[in-house]
């Protein structure tokens, strides 16, 4: 698999949703390509409501974006632990994604082009 990162901005206005709520909003959203693997959405920071999430201790590596941080999103039912991720300091190549947050598009999270 061919692991070449292409970023780009995501056309269109994106959302992100969990336990009923919209957690984020964004029409400056990016999207990130990494060889076969599907799209991810990046948000900005400042477009999430922060206020529903909670850092994880939870970590992970990637030789080509750097080293994510996770957070788990609370909602008044539960509690989704490691949802969403960021990189706070992305390798050369992957600038762009600092300060974005994106999550795992599942059952309980939706993140979708409306």
């Amino acid at each position: 698999m061919d692991k070449k990162i292409t970023i780009r901005k995501a056309g269109g206005n994106w959302v992100v949703r969990a336990g009923g709520a919209t957690l984020g909003e964004s029409v400056d959203a990016l999207e990130l390509s990494e060889g076969d693997l599907a799209p991810v959405i990046y948000f900005p920071r400042a477009d999430i409501a922060m206020a529903f999430l909670d850092a994880s201790d939870h970590s992970t590596h990637c030789p080509h974006k750097g080293d994510a941080t996770y957070f788990s999103i609370v909602t008044k039912s539960k509690t989704i632990k490691n949802a969403g991720w960021s990189y706070e300091a992305p390798v050369e190549g992957a600038e762009r994604i600092k300060d974005y947050i994106a999550f795992y598009s599942t059952d309980e999270v939706a993140v979708e082009r409306v």
